[in-house]
């Protein structure tokens, strides 16, 4: 008989809640701070961006959050994803390490980000919200929400970095398929926007930038909210549905994970799919915890842990995270769903406490581990997953160098369907590696307050 490469599980074993580790942490969070006040935010504080539901959620410390009926019904269409054995690769690698990967890419619109929209789209619509606004950086995040918001009939609209707007026209479309109107950010929509541009005309954009246009418009109108895609605790505890179906489905492999890996931009697929796992690591197991991000961003390696804010004119709470500061503008790279100078407080917290590690990799590197992981298991990688799968490459090379039987577990968070052109640059030649200066960096963090 062949060996079992693909775990599946049923409907019925899906999880019907999230995870919060903030129950099972020996050293507690610190708190966002109020720009204005310095004091601990408070729920009054979050509820002109937010719903009440997804605020209560950000603060708590549950252990564990139901999954609305609602929700679960629209999480069927895709979940539970898959759980697959890279055998293809291993043997490529001649590597004693068993490869698995988590495969998110099965979802209506190619990654794991629809696993917060949902739920978030959700919880607006129960409390009467119209309209949603929020950035998106490559498009995963921004056609997702769009996605979800037409599934409850509340209006969307998305601010994209404008790099991303004008390398990845298709999630353009996807999003306007969806009904959500797309913006090119920095725009002059906003007041935000036109700062900007009256100070950089030719800005690529960020995810900072693009945040606080979108946070401009949910203040300002009543009837509007803004939804974030990574960093708020909120949006980690969603995406923990990802960790816990791997688990059950290491079970059914009859296995034990040694180091799990995936892609860091904000944290939100980093922390969805270990979270679960690290609670094993609290209490005394033996797991590496590996986030792989991108070196021309390299937010965890070499960012300062600070007080700073999570867009780019300083309208949002003072977070204490990781960060390269606000005013942080990447280098163009294909990666646009991990250009982003902050890390989710959550993340930083457990990288603060040993926890977890973090490496930087260059993306030329990683699209070469992407072209060679879709020749043999035939699925090719969104630019953000490369990193991935660059890293779960480096650790299995790792072991057949010192000859360890490891298993090494990865989150493929997205399919690479509609970023073709980025593997057109990289096959051609022009795919360049984005550099980020030691002097940058410490112009950005000059007025930042570190911890």
């Amino acid at each position: 008989m062949t060996e079992r490469t693909v775990f599946h599980l049923t409907e019925k074993e899906m999880p019907d809640a999230w995870y919060n580790i903030q129950a099972d942490l020996k050293t507690p969070m610190l708190p966002p701070l109020h720009p204005g006040t310095g004091n601990p935010i408070t729920l009054e504080d979050m509820l002109p961006l937010f719903p009440k539901s997804l605020v209560e959620q950000e603060m708590s410390a549950e252990r564990w959050v139901s999954i609305p009926g609602e929700v679960i019904d629209i999480y069927k269409l895709w979940r539970p994803s898959p759980l697959i054995r890279a055998t293809a690769l291993e043997k490529a690698l001649d590597t004693p390490a068993r490869i698995y990967f988590k495969y998110e890419g099965v979802s209506p619109t190619g990654s794991h980000k629809p696993n917060s929209d949902v739920p978030q789209a959700y919880y607006n619509k129960k409390e009467g919200v119209r309209r949603i606004t929020t950035e998106t950086g490559a498009g995963q995040w921004g056609s997702s929400l769009a996605f979800a918001c037409q599934h409850f009939d509340i209006e969307c609209l998305v601010y994209m970095v404008k790099v991303s707007y004008n390398q990845k026209p298709y999630r353009k479309n996807m999003m306007e398929l969806f009904d959500a109107r797309v913006v090119a950010s920095p725009s002059d929509e906003t007041d935000a926007g036109r700062k900007i541009l009256a100070e950089h005309p030719d800005s690529p954009g960020s995810l900072g930038i693009a945040i606080s246009e979108a946070i401009e418009q949910a203040v300002k109108d009543e009837n509007t909210k803004y939804s974030l895609g990574s960093v708020l605790n909120f949006v980690v505890l969603h995406q923990t549905i990802i960790g816990l179906e791997t688990e059950k489905q290491l079970a059914l492999a009859g296995e034990k994970p040694d180091v799990m890996l995936a892609s860091f931009g904000g944290g939100s697929n980093f922390g969805g799919f270990v979270l679960p796992f690290v609670k094993r690591k609290i209490d005394g197991e033996s797991i590496r915890f590996v986030a792989v991000e991108p070196a021309s961003c390299p937010t965890l390696t070499r960012g300062a842990f600070a007080y700073d804010f999570g867009d780019t004119i300083g309208m949002t709470p003072l977070m204490p995270m990781h960060t390269l500061g606000h005013d942080f503008v990447p280098s163009p790279i294909h990666a646009g769903g991990l250009r982003y100078h902050g890390a989710a407080p959550i993340i930083s917290h457990l990288r603060n406490q040993n926890l977890i590690e973090a490496v930087a990799m260059k993306q030329t590197d990683c699209f070469a581990s992407a072209v060679m992981f879709a020749k043999l298991q035939g699925i090719i990688p969104a630019p953000e997953s490369t990193h991935a799968v660059h890293g779960a490459v480096k650790e299995a090379l790792r072991c057949k160098e010192e000859g360890k039987s490891e298993v090494i577990v990865f989150n493929l968070s997205g399919h690479g369907h509609l970023d073709m052109s980025a593997y057109e640059a990289y096959l051609s030649g022009k795919l360049l590696d984005g550099e980020f200066s030691e002097a940058e960096l410490q112009k950005n963090l000059a007025n930042i307050k570190i911890i």
